[in-house]
Protein backbone atom coordinates (compact mmCIF):
# COMPACT_ATOMS: atom_id res chain seq x y z
CA UNK A 1 0.00 0.00 0.00
CA UNK A 2 1.54 3.33 -1.08
CA UNK A 3 1.48 6.29 1.31
CA UNK A 4 0.06 9.37 -0.51
CA UNK A 5 2.78 11.86 -1.48
CA UNK A 6 0.92 14.75 0.17
CA UNK A 7 1.49 13.04 3.54
CA UNK A 8 5.23 12.83 3.00
CA UNK A 9 5.90 16.44 3.96
CA UNK A 10 8.10 17.87 6.69
CA UNK A 11 5.19 18.31 9.09
CA UNK A 12 4.13 14.69 8.67
CA UNK A 13 7.65 13.29 8.91
CA UNK A 14 8.54 15.43 11.94
CA UNK A 15 6.38 13.23 14.19
CA UNK A 16 8.80 10.31 13.73
CA UNK A 17 11.63 10.87 16.16
CA UNK A 18 12.95 7.30 16.36
CA UNK A 19 12.90 4.01 14.46
CA UNK A 20 10.31 2.80 16.98
CA UNK A 21 7.98 5.62 15.89
CA UNK A 22 8.28 4.48 12.28
CA UNK A 23 7.68 0.82 13.21
CA UNK A 24 4.60 1.77 15.27
CA UNK A 25 3.19 3.78 12.36
CA UNK A 26 3.73 0.89 9.92
CA UNK A 27 2.20 -1.58 12.38
CA UNK A 28 -0.88 0.61 12.84
CA UNK A 29 -1.15 1.10 9.07
CA UNK A 30 -0.86 -2.64 8.42
CA UNK A 31 -3.50 -3.28 11.10
CA UNK A 32 -5.96 -0.85 9.52
CA UNK A 33 -5.42 -2.34 6.06
CA UNK A 34 -6.05 -5.89 7.37
CA UNK A 35 -9.21 -4.74 9.16
CA UNK A 36 -10.49 -3.07 5.98
CA UNK A 37 -9.76 -6.26 4.02
CA UNK A 38 -11.62 -8.34 6.62
CA UNK A 39 -14.60 -5.98 6.41
CA UNK A 40 -14.50 -6.39 2.64
CA UNK A 41 -14.47 -10.16 3.01
CA UNK A 42 -17.44 -10.05 5.39
CA UNK A 43 -19.35 -7.81 3.00
CA UNK A 44 -18.66 -10.19 0.11
CA UNK A 45 -19.61 -13.19 2.27
CA UNK A 46 -22.96 -11.75 3.40
CA UNK A 47 -23.73 -10.14 0.04
CA UNK A 48 -24.65 -6.66 1.30
CA UNK A 49 -22.97 -3.56 2.73
CA UNK A 50 -22.96 -2.69 6.41
CA UNK A 51 -26.28 -1.11 7.57
CA UNK A 52 -27.83 -1.87 4.18
CA UNK A 53 -31.59 -2.74 4.24
CA UNK A 54 -30.73 -5.65 1.92
CA UNK A 55 -29.55 -7.48 5.01
CA UNK A 56 -32.98 -7.51 6.64
CA UNK A 57 -34.36 -11.05 6.93
CA UNK A 58 -31.39 -12.36 4.93
CA UNK A 59 -30.86 -15.28 7.31
CA UNK A 60 -27.46 -14.05 8.52
CA UNK A 61 -25.93 -10.76 9.64
CA UNK A 62 -22.92 -9.18 11.29
CA UNK A 63 -22.44 -9.95 14.97
CA UNK A 64 -19.83 -7.51 16.18
CA UNK A 65 -16.08 -8.16 16.28
CA UNK A 66 -13.52 -9.92 18.40
CA UNK A 67 -9.87 -9.00 19.04
CA UNK A 68 -7.13 -11.22 17.65
CA UNK A 69 -3.38 -11.06 18.16
CA UNK A 70 -1.39 -11.45 14.97
CA UNK A 71 2.26 -11.48 13.99
CA UNK A 72 3.27 -9.14 11.16
CA UNK A 73 6.52 -8.09 9.53
CA UNK A 74 6.44 -5.13 11.92
CA UNK A 75 5.82 -7.08 15.12
CA UNK A 76 2.79 -8.12 17.13
CA UNK A 77 -0.49 -6.22 16.83
CA UNK A 78 -4.17 -6.66 17.65
CA UNK A 79 -6.86 -6.49 14.99
CA UNK A 80 -10.65 -6.53 15.21
CA UNK A 81 -12.09 -9.48 13.27
CA UNK A 82 -15.76 -9.28 12.23
CA UNK A 83 -18.05 -12.25 12.86
CA UNK A 84 -21.47 -13.33 11.66
CA UNK A 85 -24.41 -14.60 13.71
CA UNK A 86 -24.25 -18.11 12.26
CA UNK A 87 -20.54 -18.36 13.07
CA UNK A 88 -19.70 -19.66 9.57
CA UNK A 89 -17.58 -16.76 8.26
CA UNK A 90 -14.09 -18.08 7.47
CA UNK A 91 -11.66 -15.17 6.90
CA UNK A 92 -9.12 -15.68 4.14
CA UNK A 93 -6.81 -12.76 4.95
CA UNK A 94 -6.26 -13.90 8.54
CA UNK A 95 -7.55 -17.51 8.80
CA UNK A 96 -9.04 -18.85 12.01
CA UNK A 97 -6.55 -20.47 14.41
CA UNK A 98 -3.63 -18.73 12.69
CA UNK A 99 -1.68 -15.75 13.96
CA UNK A 100 -0.28 -14.57 10.62
CA UNK A 101 -2.00 -12.95 7.68
CA UNK A 102 -1.77 -14.76 4.38
CA UNK A 103 0.83 -13.80 1.82
CA UNK A 104 -0.50 -12.80 -1.59
CA UNK A 105 0.55 -16.22 -2.95
CA UNK A 106 -1.33 -18.08 -0.21
CA UNK A 107 -4.30 -15.76 -0.63
CA UNK A 108 -4.55 -16.53 -4.35
CA UNK A 109 -4.23 -20.28 -3.77
CA UNK A 110 -6.86 -20.16 -1.01
CA UNK A 111 -9.36 -18.41 -3.30
CA UNK A 112 -8.56 -20.89 -6.09
CA UNK A 113 -9.12 -23.78 -3.68
CA UNK A 114 -12.58 -22.43 -2.91
CA UNK A 115 -13.55 -22.93 -6.56
CA UNK A 116 -12.92 -19.46 -8.01
CA UNK A 117 -11.64 -19.16 -11.57
CA UNK A 118 -8.49 -17.21 -12.45
CA UNK A 119 -10.55 -14.30 -13.84
CA UNK A 120 -12.76 -14.35 -10.72
CA UNK A 121 -9.68 -14.14 -8.50
CA UNK A 122 -8.33 -11.21 -10.53
CA UNK A 123 -11.59 -9.33 -10.01
CA UNK A 124 -11.82 -10.30 -6.32
CA UNK A 125 -8.27 -9.15 -5.57
CA UNK A 126 -8.92 -5.82 -7.23
CA UNK A 127 -12.37 -5.07 -5.82
CA UNK A 128 -12.00 -6.31 -2.25
CA UNK A 129 -8.27 -6.08 -1.54
CA UNK A 130 -7.23 -3.29 -3.89
CA UNK A 131 -4.49 -5.48 -5.37
CA UNK A 132 -3.94 -5.69 -9.14
CA UNK A 133 -2.70 -9.05 -10.41
CA UNK A 134 -2.85 -10.20 -14.02
CA UNK A 135 -4.47 -13.52 -14.92
CA UNK A 136 -1.09 -14.78 -16.09
CA UNK A 137 0.48 -13.95 -12.70
CA UNK A 138 -2.37 -15.74 -10.94
CA UNK A 139 -1.93 -18.76 -13.21
CA UNK A 140 1.79 -18.90 -12.38
CA UNK A 141 0.93 -18.92 -8.67
CA UNK A 142 -1.76 -21.62 -8.96
CA UNK A 143 0.46 -23.78 -11.15
CA UNK A 144 2.81 -24.15 -8.20
CA UNK A 145 0.11 -26.32 -6.66
CA UNK A 146 0.79 -29.04 -9.24
CA UNK A 147 4.17 -29.89 -7.71
CA UNK A 148 2.68 -29.86 -4.21
CA UNK A 149 -0.04 -32.26 -5.39
CA UNK A 150 2.55 -34.64 -6.86
CA UNK A 151 4.54 -34.64 -3.61
CA UNK A 152 1.36 -35.24 -1.60
CA UNK A 153 0.27 -38.10 -3.86
CA UNK A 154 3.66 -39.84 -3.54
CA UNK A 155 4.22 -39.27 0.18
CA UNK A 156 4.93 -42.31 2.39
CA UNK A 157 1.92 -43.67 4.28
CA UNK A 158 1.56 -45.41 7.62
CA UNK A 159 2.21 -49.13 7.91
CA UNK A 160 -1.36 -49.93 9.00
CA UNK A 161 -4.82 -48.39 8.72
CA UNK A 162 -7.71 -49.70 10.79
CA UNK A 163 -10.36 -48.74 8.25
CA UNK A 164 -10.10 -47.58 4.64
CA UNK A 165 -13.17 -46.21 2.86
CA UNK A 166 -13.01 -46.21 -0.96
CA UNK A 167 -15.22 -44.52 -3.53
CA UNK A 168 -15.10 -42.75 -6.88
CA UNK A 169 -16.40 -39.33 -7.93
CA UNK A 170 -17.09 -38.48 -11.58
CA UNK A 171 -16.08 -35.22 -13.33
CA UNK A 172 -16.24 -33.99 -16.90
CA UNK A 173 -12.80 -33.56 -18.51
CA UNK A 174 -11.75 -32.57 -22.01
CA UNK A 175 -9.85 -35.42 -23.65
CA UNK A 176 -8.70 -35.41 -27.29
CA UNK A 177 -11.19 -32.73 -28.28
CA UNK A 178 -14.17 -34.31 -26.49
CA UNK A 179 -15.65 -33.80 -23.03
CA UNK A 180 -15.80 -37.21 -21.32
CA UNK A 181 -16.54 -38.54 -17.85
CA UNK A 182 -13.54 -39.42 -15.72
CA UNK A 183 -13.45 -40.89 -12.24
CA UNK A 184 -11.34 -39.59 -9.37
CA UNK A 185 -10.64 -42.60 -7.14
CA UNK A 186 -10.36 -41.63 -3.47
CA UNK A 187 -9.28 -43.52 -0.34
CA UNK A 188 -9.78 -42.27 3.21
CA UNK A 189 -7.86 -44.07 5.93
CA UNK A 190 -8.42 -44.13 9.69
CA UNK A 191 -5.14 -44.40 11.56
CA UNK A 192 -4.40 -45.66 15.07
CA UNK A 193 -4.90 -42.18 16.53
CA UNK A 194 -8.47 -42.12 15.21
CA UNK A 195 -7.67 -39.39 12.67
CA UNK A 196 -9.06 -39.52 9.15
CA UNK A 197 -6.65 -38.96 6.26
CA UNK A 198 -7.14 -38.87 2.49
CA UNK A 199 -4.52 -41.35 1.30
CA UNK A 200 -4.50 -40.26 -2.31
CA UNK A 201 -6.41 -39.61 -5.53
CA UNK A 202 -6.13 -41.36 -8.87
CA UNK A 203 -7.77 -40.33 -12.15
CA UNK A 204 -9.11 -42.97 -14.53
CA UNK A 205 -12.04 -43.57 -16.84
CA UNK A 206 -15.18 -45.41 -15.75
CA UNK A 207 -14.88 -46.89 -12.26
CA UNK A 208 -13.75 -50.51 -12.43
CA UNK A 209 -12.47 -53.19 -10.08
CA UNK A 210 -9.32 -53.61 -12.18
CA UNK A 211 -8.40 -49.95 -11.73
CA UNK A 212 -8.96 -50.27 -7.98
CA UNK A 213 -6.38 -53.07 -7.99
CA UNK A 214 -3.84 -50.53 -9.24
CA UNK A 215 -4.89 -48.04 -6.56
CA UNK A 216 -4.45 -50.61 -3.79
CA UNK A 217 -1.09 -51.67 -5.22
CA UNK A 218 0.03 -48.05 -5.09
CA UNK A 219 -0.99 -47.83 -1.42
CA UNK A 220 1.13 -50.89 -0.71
CA UNK A 221 4.11 -49.43 -2.59
CA UNK A 222 3.86 -46.31 -0.41
CA UNK A 223 4.16 -48.31 2.81
CA UNK A 224 0.71 -49.68 3.69
CA UNK A 225 1.20 -53.31 4.68
CA UNK A 226 -2.08 -53.98 6.44
CA UNK A 227 -5.69 -52.79 6.30
CA UNK A 228 -8.04 -54.26 8.89
CA UNK A 229 -11.39 -53.30 7.33
CA UNK A 230 -12.31 -51.88 3.92
CA UNK A 231 -15.63 -50.21 3.17
CA UNK A 232 -16.74 -49.94 -0.47
CA UNK A 233 -19.76 -49.85 -2.74
CA UNK A 234 -20.94 -53.06 -4.40
CA UNK A 235 -19.00 -52.62 -7.63
CA UNK A 236 -18.67 -56.01 -9.29
CA UNK A 237 -15.30 -57.62 -8.49
CA UNK A 238 -14.30 -55.00 -5.89
CA UNK A 239 -13.86 -57.54 -3.08
CA UNK A 240 -11.63 -59.74 -5.27
CA UNK A 241 -9.44 -56.71 -6.06
CA UNK A 242 -9.00 -55.95 -2.37
CA UNK A 243 -8.23 -59.56 -1.45
CA UNK A 244 -5.63 -59.76 -4.21
CA UNK A 245 -3.56 -57.00 -2.56
CA UNK A 246 -4.64 -57.15 1.10
CA UNK A 247 -5.80 -60.75 1.63
CA UNK A 248 -6.35 -60.36 5.40
CA UNK A 249 -8.66 -57.34 5.12
CA UNK A 250 -12.28 -57.68 6.25
CA UNK A 251 -14.39 -56.40 3.34
CA UNK A 252 -17.67 -54.59 4.05
CA UNK A 253 -20.00 -53.56 1.23
CA UNK A 254 -21.95 -50.36 1.90
CA UNK A 255 -25.47 -51.33 2.98
CA UNK A 256 -26.87 -47.97 1.82
CA UNK A 257 -25.55 -48.58 -1.72
CA UNK A 258 -27.12 -52.03 -1.66
CA UNK A 259 -30.50 -50.60 -0.62
CA UNK A 260 -30.36 -48.01 -3.41
CA UNK A 261 -29.61 -50.69 -5.97
CA UNK A 262 -32.35 -52.94 -4.58
CA UNK A 263 -34.92 -50.12 -4.85
CA UNK A 264 -33.93 -49.15 -8.37
CA UNK A 265 -36.57 -51.27 -10.08
CA UNK A 266 -39.26 -51.07 -7.42
CA UNK A 267 -42.42 -49.19 -8.46
CA UNK A 268 -42.76 -45.81 -6.78
CA UNK A 269 -45.85 -46.58 -4.69
CA UNK A 270 -44.14 -49.60 -3.09
CA UNK A 271 -40.69 -48.09 -2.43
CA UNK A 272 -41.51 -46.84 1.06
CA UNK A 273 -42.79 -50.20 2.28
CA UNK A 274 -40.01 -52.07 0.44
CA UNK A 275 -37.31 -49.89 2.04
CA UNK A 276 -38.90 -50.23 5.47
CA UNK A 277 -38.80 -54.03 5.20
CA UNK A 278 -35.13 -53.89 4.16
CA UNK A 279 -34.32 -52.04 7.38
CA UNK A 280 -35.34 -55.10 9.34
CA UNK A 281 -32.38 -56.93 7.77
CA UNK A 282 -29.53 -54.53 8.56
CA UNK A 283 -31.03 -53.37 11.87
CA UNK A 284 -31.15 -56.95 13.18
CA UNK A 285 -29.05 -57.55 16.33
CA UNK A 286 -27.08 -60.50 14.90
CA UNK A 287 -26.12 -62.00 11.55
CA UNK A 288 -28.33 -65.03 12.25
CA UNK A 289 -31.41 -62.91 12.89
CA UNK A 290 -30.56 -60.82 9.80
CA UNK A 291 -30.62 -64.03 7.74
CA UNK A 292 -34.10 -64.83 9.08
CA UNK A 293 -35.24 -61.32 8.18
CA UNK A 294 -33.91 -61.82 4.64
CA UNK A 295 -35.91 -65.05 4.38
CA UNK A 296 -39.05 -63.21 5.45
CA UNK A 297 -38.26 -60.40 3.01
CA UNK A 298 -37.90 -62.93 0.18
CA UNK A 299 -41.24 -64.57 1.01
CA UNK A 300 -42.95 -61.18 0.75
CA UNK A 301 -41.15 -59.60 -2.21
CA UNK A 302 -39.21 -62.37 -3.96
CA UNK A 303 -41.91 -63.14 -6.52
CA UNK A 304 -42.17 -59.51 -7.58
CA UNK A 305 -38.54 -58.39 -7.32
CA UNK A 306 -36.26 -61.46 -7.58
CA UNK A 307 -33.26 -59.35 -8.67
CA UNK A 308 -33.14 -57.58 -5.29
CA UNK A 309 -33.11 -60.89 -3.42
CA UNK A 310 -30.41 -62.40 -5.66
CA UNK A 311 -28.19 -59.36 -5.09
CA UNK A 312 -28.48 -59.66 -1.30
CA UNK A 313 -27.81 -63.41 -1.43
CA UNK A 314 -24.83 -63.00 -3.74
CA UNK A 315 -23.17 -60.32 -1.59
CA UNK A 316 -24.36 -61.62 1.80
CA UNK A 317 -20.96 -62.22 3.43
CA UNK A 318 -19.65 -58.73 2.55
CA UNK A 319 -22.96 -57.02 3.37
CA UNK A 320 -23.07 -58.55 6.86
CA UNK A 321 -19.40 -58.35 7.86
CA UNK A 322 -20.24 -55.47 10.23
CA UNK A 323 -22.26 -57.87 12.43
CA UNK A 324 -18.95 -59.38 13.59
CA UNK A 325 -18.09 -56.14 15.42
CA UNK A 326 -19.42 -54.21 18.41
CA UNK A 327 -22.12 -51.59 17.81
CA UNK A 328 -19.66 -48.67 17.98
CA UNK A 329 -17.59 -50.08 15.10
CA UNK A 330 -20.68 -51.18 13.16
CA UNK A 331 -21.88 -47.59 12.97
CA UNK A 332 -18.77 -46.43 11.11
CA UNK A 333 -18.26 -49.36 8.74
CA UNK A 334 -21.71 -50.40 7.49
CA UNK A 335 -21.84 -47.50 5.02
CA UNK A 336 -19.55 -45.31 2.87
CA UNK A 337 -21.33 -42.16 4.08
CA UNK A 338 -18.04 -40.79 5.40
CA UNK A 339 -16.37 -40.72 2.00
CA UNK A 340 -19.59 -39.69 0.23
CA UNK A 341 -19.68 -36.70 2.57
CA UNK A 342 -16.11 -35.92 1.44
CA UNK A 343 -17.22 -36.20 -2.19
CA UNK A 344 -20.06 -33.76 -1.54
CA UNK A 345 -17.67 -31.19 -0.09
CA UNK A 346 -15.29 -31.62 -3.05
CA UNK A 347 -18.28 -30.97 -5.35
CA UNK A 348 -18.99 -27.79 -3.39
CA UNK A 349 -15.45 -26.51 -3.95
CA UNK A 350 -15.43 -27.43 -7.66
CA UNK A 351 -19.04 -26.54 -8.53
CA UNK A 352 -17.95 -23.57 -10.68
CA UNK A 353 -16.01 -25.90 -12.99
CA UNK A 354 -18.44 -27.34 -15.54
CA UNK A 355 -15.54 -29.27 -17.07
CA UNK A 356 -11.76 -29.41 -16.74
CA UNK A 357 -9.35 -28.80 -19.64
CA UNK A 358 -7.20 -31.83 -18.74
CA UNK A 359 -6.39 -34.37 -16.03
CA UNK A 360 -3.78 -32.12 -14.40
CA UNK A 361 -6.31 -29.31 -13.90
CA UNK A 362 -8.73 -31.82 -12.34
CA UNK A 363 -6.06 -33.19 -9.99
CA UNK A 364 -5.04 -29.69 -8.94
CA UNK A 365 -8.64 -28.68 -8.12
CA UNK A 366 -9.40 -31.86 -6.18
CA UNK A 367 -6.09 -31.68 -4.29
CA UNK A 368 -6.82 -28.10 -3.19
CA UNK A 369 -10.36 -29.04 -2.16
CA UNK A 370 -9.05 -32.00 -0.12
CA UNK A 371 -6.45 -29.72 1.51
CA UNK A 372 -9.19 -27.32 2.61
CA UNK A 373 -11.42 -30.12 3.91
CA UNK A 374 -8.63 -31.86 5.84
CA UNK A 375 -7.90 -28.67 7.79
CA UNK A 376 -10.91 -29.57 9.93
CA UNK A 377 -9.88 -33.21 10.40
CA UNK A 378 -7.80 -32.51 13.50
CA UNK A 379 -9.68 -34.51 16.14
CA UNK A 380 -10.18 -38.29 16.53
CA UNK A 381 -13.56 -39.66 15.58
CA UNK A 382 -16.15 -39.62 18.36
CA UNK A 383 -15.72 -42.18 21.17
CA UNK A 384 -12.30 -43.16 19.81
CA UNK A 385 -10.89 -44.44 23.13
CA UNK A 386 -13.57 -47.14 23.37
CA UNK A 387 -13.46 -47.99 19.66
CA UNK A 388 -9.66 -48.36 19.61
CA UNK A 389 -9.76 -50.72 22.59
CA UNK A 390 -12.34 -52.81 20.73
CA UNK A 391 -10.02 -52.97 17.72
CA UNK A 392 -7.12 -54.06 19.95
CA UNK A 393 -9.26 -56.82 21.44
CA UNK A 394 -10.51 -58.12 18.10
CA UNK A 395 -7.21 -57.75 16.19
CA UNK A 396 -4.77 -58.31 19.07
CA UNK A 397 -2.29 -60.20 16.87
CA UNK A 398 -2.19 -57.53 14.16
CA UNK A 399 -2.28 -54.15 15.92
CA UNK A 400 1.02 -52.95 17.34
CA UNK A 401 0.65 -50.28 20.02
Amino acid sequence: MDIPKELLNKEFLSQFKTEEDVSKFLTDLHTRVLEQMLEGEMEAYLGYEKHSPEGNNSGNSRNGKYPKKIQTHYGESVIDVPRDRQGEFEPTVVPKHQSRGLSIEKLVISLYAKGMSVSDIEEEMKEIYGITLSTSAISIITNKVTQAAIEWQNRPLENQYLIVWMDGIVFKVRDQGKVVNKTVYLCVGLNKEGIKEVLGMWVGKNESASYWTGVLTDLKARGVNDILITVTDNLNGFTDSIKAVFPDATTQICVVHQIRNSCRYVVWKEKKEFSSDLKNIYNAPTKESAALELDAFEQKWGGKYPYAIRSWRRNWDELTAFFDFPVEIRKIIYTTNLIENLNGKIRKYTKNKLSFPNDDALKKAVYLAVSEIEKKWTQPIWNWGLIFNQFITIFENRIQV
